[in-house]
């Protein structure tokens, strides 16, 4: 009686159940930026604007935990953590290893949303791997998670600068022009990592990269070029 009993539940057990029992996929989002209102709206916070829109696209909320602020929330099956790290551009490594370790995710399910003045304004290019282009915040992340074959989307800040004045465009204000357009970008941005999560990295890749059809030319200039780091650039 007993082992028809544990047949009969085997073989009926509802759908509900067995949904519950299939662990969520999970999916590290991070945002790189300066913890600190005076970096907000700099370009090189793109990733923590990126983030915010990201998490109230998901309606979730920001709690500060080890090594920056974090948000989670469940969509369409799929477990997001959001990461803003507070450890300052140069030492995000730290705050990503952490997370990663944590939540137990594997780095293709990592996705790092930075700024690049090598690509136009507006720009998205999501990638599987790639140098850190002299980018503080990802060289410290491959330095650390040992490796850059990790997902990463490039936002284009473009290269509107003097010679030697990098430092200072990145850390500096959005133009008034930039700022009309950036709420639609943000949202194309959020919508790639939802997509991201729900689809995988080809078709996200596909589906949201501008200009796909040169960008397999530049991407072989970008892996032979990179912008020196500047020592201002990271705080």
């Amino acid at each position: 009686m007993i082992n028809f009993l544990k047949i009969f539940k085997k073989l009926f057990v509802s759908k509900e159940e067995n949904q519950q029992e299939v662990p969520m996929k999970k999916i590290l989002i991070v945002g790189l930026g300066n913890p600190g209102a005076e970096y907000k709206y700099t370009r090189h916070n793109i990733g923590f604007l990126a983030a915010d829109r990201l998490a109230e696209k998901l309606k979730a909320s920001f709690k500060t935990e080890r090594y920056g602020d974090v948000a989670k929330a469940n969509y369409r099956g799929k477990r997001f953590i959001i990461l803003k790290p507070s450890t300052y551009m140069n030492l995000s490594g730290k705050a990503v290893r952490y997370w990663l370790e944590k939540e137990k995710i594997d780095k293709n399910n990592l996705m790092v949303i930075t700024d690049d003045v090598n690509l136009d304004f507006g720009t998205l290019r999501i990638r599987p791997k790639g140098s850190d282009g002299g980018h503080n915040g990802l060289k410290s992340i491959q330095e650390l998670i040992g490796g850059a074959q990790y997902p990463r989307l490039r936002f284009g800040i473009g290269k509107d600068y003097p010679k030697g004045g990098q430092s200072d465009y990145v850390l500096g204000k959005w133009t008034e022009e930039q700022i009309k357009t950036l709420p639609e970008l943000l949202d194309k941005i959020a919508d790639s990592l939802i997509n991201f999560a729900q689809e995988g990295l080809q078709r996200t890749m596909n589906k949201f990269n501008s200009n796909p059809s040169k960008n397999k030319k530049e991407d072989k200039e970008d892996s032979k070029k990179s912008t020196p780091p500047h020592k201002n650039q990271d705080k």
